[in-house]
Order: structure tokens, then sequence, then C-alpha cells
């Protein structure tokens, strides 16, 4: 059973940076295609980024290109979401998710099997 933990949300300025983990346990996160999804209240779930299974490609929502940044780091079974340039919009619970039904990342929350708890991020002044 895969089990996903998210950090490194917070509260940042307008025009700041963060960097989020989404660190695995219970199977290896590098067989797995990983997504970042956000929700934000009365918004519907969004994707952000994701990445696919070792091979494959990475994908961005079109409001987050040039701005964030997914990657792989194996061997600490983990998948970052670096986020710069953060605005009042990016705002929300951001979820990490994983799964083996796909080997290339859609945005689809149904191509995902394992969810974590999700990570807060806020963006005001």
């Amino acid at each position: 059973q895969l089990r996903i933990v998210e950090s490194g949300g917070g509260l940042v300025q307008p025009g700041g940076s963060l960097r989020l983990s989404c660190a695995a346990s219970g199977s290896t996160l590098r067989s797995h295609a990983v997504a970042w999804f956000r929700q934000a209240p009365g918004k519907e779930r969004e994707g952000v980024s994701c990445i696919s299974v070792i091979g494959g490609g990475e994908g961005y929502g079109d409001s987050v290109k040039g701005r964030f940044t997914i990657s792989r780091v194996s061997a600490a079974n983990t998948v970052s979401l670096q986020m710069n340039d953060l605005q009042s919009e990016d705002s929300a619970v951001y979820y990490c998710a994983a799964g083996t039904l796909r080997r290339v990342c859609v945005f689809d929350s149904d191509a995902y099997e394992f969810w974590g708890q999700g990570t807060q991020v806020t963006v005001s002044s």
C-alpha cells in the first residue's frame, strides 16, 4: 500500500516561492505517474503538474507554466514541486497523487489511486 505525505506548504507573499514535497512510503514512487492537484474554496479541483513514470515527460497546467517545476528525487522516493512567482490565485490545498493506471501524466483524478492529505498554500500580502 503506497502512502503519500505532502509537506512544504505555508504562507507566502505574492511573488514569493515555495517548494512542496511529495514523500512516499510502502512502495517505490519511481514506478508511478505522479501529479499535483489543487483545490481552492468554491472551485473545482485543478491539475497543476504531473510527471510520468521514469522515461516519460512532464506536464503543467496553463496557469502555472513557466512558474512551477516538477521533478523526481528518486533516491528519496519523493517528487517535488518548485513554485515560483506565486500569485493570489495559487492559494489552495495542494494534493499529491500517484498511480499505476497510466504511464504518462494526465490531469484526470481517476488516473491516480493514491492520494496524500494535502498541504495548504496561502499567497497573501
